[in-house]
């Protein structure tokens, strides 16, 4: 594949520095309008290939509580939210204003707080493009066309590696989680999203831990990327007392969902 010269990757190197919600420094090096339609790219192929549930009581929760979540995102686009008939407890959201949520979900997230607690951790890494500041730091020396056009293309690897760095990769047996850095990160912002729209903030530590008596125990936290179920409790645990203004914020002004 074509690579860009030194001198270019240098310029652009320059001009790729951001920072996310939380004031992380950043490296996003593609532009956003790329990211945006690589994940309609991916959104797309997943409607085709796998089933959906649509127009029933199941999907249309899902959709009120995606729909209050993304209300209080200022992102001036719309969200495109579809229910994967898929028994594992997973949701993603990517860059273009794309929402998955699996059935299997709704068999973990026992409420409306606890549904709005994992989708908002999901919108949160849109927000803070953690798919572009990855992909960027693995093809810094590709342009966004030429991706956009490996993905729309026929399978090969870089496709599925394209994939797993949106983190729709699971989908496809190419599993590149995203870091701890960037699940906590997700974390933050999602409980902020959530609390936001007026759902409850402190039934993320109880979907957590129901996701951790789901899976019933997980690899030691070295061994993953990912937090561990107790490490990502915590941390949520540190954070609810600043989100509850939010929330109570958002109650007085008549954010109150009920989807059921």
């Amino acid at each position: 594949m074509k690579r860009l010269s030194l001198p270019v990757v240098a310029a652009l190197v320059l001009t790729a520095c951001a920072t996310s919600p939380l004031g992380r420094q950043q490296f996003l090096f593609l532009p956003a309008a790329e990211m945006d339609q690589m994940g309609a790219t991916a959104y797309n192929e997943m409607k085709e290939q796998q089933p959906t549930v649509a127009n029933t009581a199941e999907s249309r929760y899902v959709e009120c509580v995606a729909d209050a979540i993304v209300a209080v995102v200022d992102s001036g686009e719309q969200w495109e939210v579809t229910v994967f008939k898929d028994d594992s407890a997973n949701a993603f959201a990517l860059p273009g204003g794309k929402i998955g949520v699996h059935t299997g979900l709704l068999k973990v997230a026992n409420n409306q707080d606890q549904l709005a607690a994992v989708i908002g951790h999901e919108v949160g890494h849109v927000l803070a493009q953690h798919s572009n500041e990855r992909m960027s730091i693995q093809y810094a020396t590709q342009t966004g066309t030429q991706l956009v056009a490996a993905l729309a293309g026929g399978d090969s690897a870089e496709k599925q590696t394209l994939l797993g760095l949106l983190g729709v990769g699971a989908q496809y047996g190419v599993q590149l989680p995203f870091s701890r850095k960037h699940e906590a990160e997700a974390d933050v912002i999602g409980l902020d999203l959530m609390a936001e729209a007026g759902f409850d903030p402190r039934q993320s530590v109880n979907l957590w831990q129901n996701m951790a008596a789901a899976s019933g125990g997980s690899p030691p936290e070295f061994l993953s990327t990912h937090p561990s179920n107790q490490t990502r409790i915590q941390g949520l645990q540190a954070r609810i007392p600043k989100a509850m203004p939010l929330y109570q914020q958002a109650q007085s002004a008549g954010r109150t969902p009920n989807c059921g």
